[in-house]
């Protein structure tokens, strides 16, 4: 299969919208469910928190894969190339903020789902979850900023004339004879 054909864009492109779907995930906890904390209580907090937590579990746990096989493929598919960077930034994003998750927050949403009954252990474990998840949002960001920077850093390349792209020691596509 040829490098840089439809499957590997494809590929890309699935990528690209794991990692989007996560940017927008974690950023929208921040802009709009971390706000209202200070209002949760032991008696309302269940309802609130743990269902979509247990959902998005399930579902991001299956994408997770989906991603670490996908910037796998993309590494070693341009693995010859300068983009290989940028699968590879992903990938070591997603193992980190994988390694966050299982370690860290997946305790605080055990104690969660089980029930906490005390109003003190309540904003501890939520104010503990709440810092966790701001540094796994940011890596969800530096993932997609870098699936950004492989769409970005092939277009540029795409339109540097032949002569440029030799002087900056990029790949010169084969000419092609014009034929009467």
């Amino acid at each position: 299969m040829k490098r840089g054909g439809r499957l590997d864009l494809a590929n890309a492109c699935l990528l690209f919208l794991c990692t989007s779907m996560y940017l927008g995930t974690g950023w929208s906890l921040i802009l709009f469910t971390f706000p209202i904390a200070p209002q949760l209580t032991v008696d309302n907090y269940y309802l609130q928190f743990v269902p979509q937590v247990q959902a998005a579990t399930r579902f991001f746990t299956w994408m997770t894969a989906v991603m670490l096989l996908s910037a796998g493929v993309l590494v070693w598919r341009e693995r010859k190339t300068a983009l290989r960077w940028y699968p590879v930034g992903v990938l070591v994003a997603v193992v980190v903020a994988t390694l966050l998750t299982r370690i860290y927050i997946f305790p605080y949403n055990d104690e969660m789902a089980a029930g906490i009954t005390s109003p003190e252990r309540l904003t501890e474990v939520l104010g503990a979850w709440m810092r966790m998840n701001r540094i796994r949002v940011g890596l969800w960001t530096v993932q997609w900023l870098l699936t950004l920077g492989y769409f970005v850093h092939r277009v540029l390349r795409a339109e540097q004339p032949a002569g440029e792209r030799w002087r900056l020691g990029l790949p010169v596509p084969p000419r092609r004879e014009a034929h009467a």
